[in-house]
């Protein structure tokens, strides 16, 4: 005799089989579909989209349109919930085979349909392609967290930017000039900005003006770019952990840090400037930290 199991997590309300579907990768929460007619369209509810290699791994020349309509459907339907998260990766953005003009990934228009339905937190690992990012990106209110890794691109952003309730700003890979600080500028309630192994042009001076800013990270790849010149300036005085990575810089300028909990310090000298001097300036500057972790290569002192 068969035994009769009870399926109780179909009883569950929909925003909370949505919920758990939102922890499975896109494809597994596609095929969650089939289970009964309570779930065959459950998966166009959820508020956490993420396409990643996994969503890749079996796309070929006979299907590669077939994933792109769903994507277009999934994101573009007018019927859909708000969403808390849009995430894609390298996979997706660099994968050149199809990226052809016959097999285009709308993902300017993938990026933008996020912002219709009031993304929170946008995570985008791009490879190197001009003119991705939608211009409306960087004016979107509901944006909250926005991370972005675009290996080798070279960011230029809108005068007019501004997003009012960003919190958490992440850079990864990335060239920048002057326009990112008045971006930064205008981020009126940033309170955890980082930036990992990015380089910055035509810049004298990386002048960070944020009084609301909590995190900070600068984290460089330790004498790659040993020849830049410029003046490290960090005004945020509620700065609670603070961690850079780089060759000592020509000066810091940094305002009392009462609020400073941790710093991770990691520096090496140059020939070409008083680095013992200047190394000594910037410990002098996180002086009221209350946990410093340091790392100096033996030339400066």
């Amino acid at each position: 005799m068969a035994m009769c199991v009870e399926d109780r997590i179909s009883s569950f309300p929909d925003p909370i089989l949505c919920h758990i579907l939102s922890f499975l990768p896109i494809k597994q929460a596609v095929r969650t579909s089939i289970i009964s007619t309570k779930w065959r369209y459950l998966f166009a509810s959820l508020s956490t989209i993420k396409f990643d290699a996994y969503s890749m791994s079996d796309l070929t020349d006979r299907n590669v349109d077939s994933f792109k309509n769903f994507v277009d459907r999934l994101l573009k339907s007018p019927d859909q919930v708000r969403l808390d998260c849009f995430r894609l990766s390298h996979m997706i953005c660099s994968w050149n085979d199809w990226n052809d003009g016959d097999h285009d990934f709308d993902i300017s228009g993938w990026i933008c349909s996020a912002l219709c339905r009031g993304v929170k937190e946008i995570d985008l690992q791009l490879s190197y392609r001009e003119d991705i990012l939608p211009a409306v990106l960087f004016t979107c209110g509901s944006l909250v967290t926005l991370k972005l890794d675009a290996v080798g691109h070279n960011f230029e952003f809108p005068s007019d930017v501004c997003l009012g309730n960003l919190k958490t700003l992440h850079f990864r890979d990335s060239f920048f000039g002057d326009s990112v600080l008045r971006f930064i500028s205008n981020c009126h309630v940033l309170e955890d900005l980082a930036f990992f192994e990015c380089d910055f042009y035509n810049t004298s001076v990386i002048n960070i003006q944020t009084p609301s800013l909590k995190r900070f990270i600068l984290d460089f790849n330790l004498g790659e770019f040993a020849d830049l010149k410029y003046v490290v300036v960090i005004n945020a005085p509620n700065l609670v952990y603070f961690q850079y990575t780089d060759v000592v810089a020509q000066g810091y300028t940094l305002s009392t840090m009462k609020s400073l909990e941790k710093a991770h310090i990691k520096i090496c000298g140059v020939d070409t400037i008083d680095s013992q001097a200047i190394a000594a300036h910037l410990i002098q500057g996180i002086c009221n930290v209350r946990s410093l972790r340091l790392t100096i290569n033996e030339g400066i002192f």
